[in-house]
């Protein structure tokens, strides 16, 4: 992923360096399993042990001439090592090493992830508390439907990035698997209970059954949990767009000193963070249909999935890392405009008080779709005439027949929409009960 979308914690995980350094955790670990059963000398993993290491350059170097990564590192630890090097990477093949490694870095990841998606979380809660009584207009289809609370929308998000936060860690655990079951997966060089051993000590555990390699619906499992992750974000940035928009206006992305929003009109303020989630987003997406074309390997495996992985395994973590951040700092410097939305509620005329109107009506004895028919009527007039709806209303006999004007006019109170919203809080679990 490019520098511009990657944080420097999440960046480092996937460095060339951290990759080395999780795969020689790997090799040790299993050393030291093996010198637990006198497999390899006392003395040997003590000199293994203390002088192992990472020299990237090196292996790098090596690479270039073998092209082979595992065989680069294991050439540099028989450098460092000598005779000792004998000891390491026994019964082993390169994926043994690769697919575990590649778990711890998955976790560490997922891990920073489940972090970030907490942390919005808890902004999210903050807004909505703040805003659970402000009054705002309910759209659907882009259209005014009836009063609701801007807090409400907010809550929306709120208990949806809880569930996230369960599916973020049912991700991790998925893909916290390692194997060392060698070149075809039926434990020739080493037993079972050294892989238990070394997953376990390495905080991993250990794949029931494998191939060459852990089973890739485990990798496609865990990138289509952010996937989904990254879709919920998409859904906060655009309504947050649809709500910066000129004629709405009631809540925009933060906008920093002296920070401008186009090269050609000085007056714009556009909402690009917001637009920048939501495109973003899409790549995560992406990502997580080729990890599903990843699931179907040849016989006990190929090698087509490991190019898609080197990209798709750290852009989709780095970026939705990034994605994360960003929604938080919008949501926490949101500028919303409770008096805007007052303005935009009184826009449509009263007509988004229908519903309460038809039900006063359908109380008093008329049928429904009479009541409906009539209450269409006098709405369709008050839009296409701009005049206000309980005004035309009071004036319809066929109304005023069956509820007087006080009864009427306790339709048109927007203080009614707020009635249940504490216990809607309650049940998301942003009240006490």
């Amino acid at each position: 992923m490019i520098e511009r979308y990657t944080r420097p914690e999440m960046g480092r995980i996937w460095s060339e360096h951290a990759k080395y350094e999780a795969w020689l955790s790997v090799e040790i670990a299993v050393s030291e399993a093996l010198a637990r059963r006198g497999r390899v000398p006392a003395d040997a993993m003590a000199r293994i042990r203390a002088r192992a290491r990472v020299d990237i350059d090196r292996i790098l170097e090596i690479q270039q001439r073998v092209k082979h990564e595992m065989i680069a590192l294991l050439t540099s630890l028989e450098e460092q090592l000598g005779a000792d090097s004998r000891f390491v990477h026994i019964g082993l093949t390169t994926n043994d090493v690769w697919d575990t490694a590649t778990a711890l870095q998955l976790c560490a990841a997922a891990d920073l992830l489940i972090a970030g998606q907490e942390r919005l979380r808890r902004a999210l809660g903050t807004l909505a508390l703040r805003h659970k009584d402000t009054l705002v207009v309910g759209r659907t289809h882009g259209v005014h439907a009836e009063p609701t609370s801007f807090g409400l929308k907010v809550a929306v998000w709120y208990v949806e990035a809880g569930r996230n936060v369960e599916r973020l860690r049912r991700a991790r655990e998925v893909v916290a698997v390692g194997k060392l079951s060698g070149a075809v997966g039926q434990f020739a060089h080493l037993d079972p209970d050294v892989e238990d051993e070394v997953c376990g000590a390495l905080g991993l555990a250990s794949e029931p059954v494998s191939t060459q390699v852990v089973q890739r619906d485990r990798h496609a499992e865990f990138m289509t949990a952010l996937a989904v992750v990254a879709a919920s974000l998409e859904k906060i940035a655009l309504e947050v767009r649809g709500l910066q928009r000129t004629e709405v206006l009631e809540a925009q992305e933060p906008f920093g000193e002296g920070q401008k929003g186009s090269s050609a009109m000085p007056h714009k303020r556009n909402p690009e963070l917001s637009e920048r989630v939501c495109g973003l987003a899409r790549l995560v997406r992406t990502n997580a249909l080729a990890a599903l074309e990843n699931v179907a390997l040849w016989h006990e495996r190929d090698i087509s999935h490991s190019s898609v992985e080197r990209v798709i395994l750290p852009d989709s973590t780095i970026v939705l890392d990034y994605l994360l951040d960003l929604t938080t700092f919008i949501v926490e410097g949101l500028e919303v405009d409770p008096a805007r939305m007052a303005e935009n509620l009184e826009k449509s005329h009263g007509l988004v008080y229908s519903q309460r109107v038809l039900l006063k009506l359908t109380d008093a004895g008329l049928p429904r779709q009479v009541a409906y028919e009539i209450v269409q009527r006098n709405a369709m007039q008050a839009w296409r005439e701009r005049r206000s709806f309980l005004e035309l209303l009071s004036r319809d006999a066929a109304v005023t027949d069956k509820v007087s004007p006080a009864e009427l006019k306790t339709c048109f109170d927007p203080g009614w929409y707020l009635r249940n919203v504490d216990a809607i809080f309650r049940r998301a679990g942003l009240m006490p009960r």
